[in-house]
């Protein structure tokens, strides 16, 4: 592990901390978490940097999908069949990321991001009908089969071949083709993200990119932050979680635009 004052460390320990919550409630922690890696070990390589932080996000996650199942109403093995196709869609994403310039992106990622936020605003009732309450719609198997070939794999292969924001666009995907509210939504999602956080961190382990000391540390922090922002969500409900996710989108929006601006 490279040589971080104590100043970086504890910056670093609170960045995972506020990451798992963000992370847990609605999606798109790396939006934090990745920068400021980034900025406080910028000497590290970058495979580096993404395999230390997978190591860390992975336990977050998980922390978050435990507290979740436990109290929301998560159909667990629809979630990791979605997870799986997600990660065989991230790996092809992956192989063909080489090939693709992120400058073609950004603009794009952007409008849909813009659309979206438009949407959830206009729309105040998005992800606040849960299933079985009566005013939710039946989910058909055919929707079903739907979030796991297009949810799974099309995000699947979007988080591999570029990334950020890819909780969001499974939270928003997850309430739209599985009429799910967005706690449960939320909840599912992180279930994916596991199946897809293991399999990335699987491959960084195996060349050796991870900082394992420093990840075990800050991983303590973005457990803590994880759970406190499942339980919030759970227990502030779908209206929370929909102004969490505007900040995030229009974040994401901004991220995306200065990179776009600066590139």
């Amino acid at each position: 592990m490279p040589e971080i004052s104590l100043t970086t460390l504890v910056v670093l320990c609170l960045a995972a901390a506020a990451a798992g919550w963000i992370d847990a409630v609605v999606g798109g922690g790396g939006l934090l978490l990745l920068p400021a890696l980034l900025l406080g070990l910028p000497h590290v390589p970058a495979a580096h940097i993404l395999g230390t932080n997978k190591a860390v996000a992975i336990v977050g996650t998980s922390g978050a999908a435990v507290t979740y199942v436990r109290k929301a109403p998560v159909q667990v093995g629809t979630a990791v069949r979605i997870g799986l196709m997600a990660l065989a869609g991230s790996m092809t994403g992956a192989f063909f990321a080489a090939g693709i310039s992120s400058d073609v992106l950004r603009p794009v990622i952007m409008v849909v991001l813009l659309a979206v936020a438009a949407f959830v605003l206009l729309r105040p009732s998005f992800g606040t009908a849960a299933a079985g309450d009566g005013t939710a719609k039946k989910v058909t198997r055919a929707r079903t089969v739907t979030a796991i070939v297009l949810v799974g794999g099309g995000i699947g292969f979007y988080d591999g071949l570029f990334g950020p924001g890819t909780g969001t666009f499974l939270v928003l995907a997850l309430t739209a083709v599985l009429h799910l509210d967005l706690v449960t939504a939320s909840a599912t999602a992180k279930i994916v993200n596991v199946c897809t956080n293991a399999g990335a961190l699987a491959m960084f382990a195996y060349q050796g990119t991870v900082l394992w000391q420093l990840a075990a540390l800050m991983a303590v922090f973005n457990l803590a932050g994880a759970m406190a922002g499942a339980r919030m969500a759970l227990r502030k409900g779908s209206d929370f979680v929909r102004g969490v996710l505007l900040v995030v989108v229009f974040s994401l929006v901004a991220k995306l635009g200065f990179d776009q601006w600066t590139a």
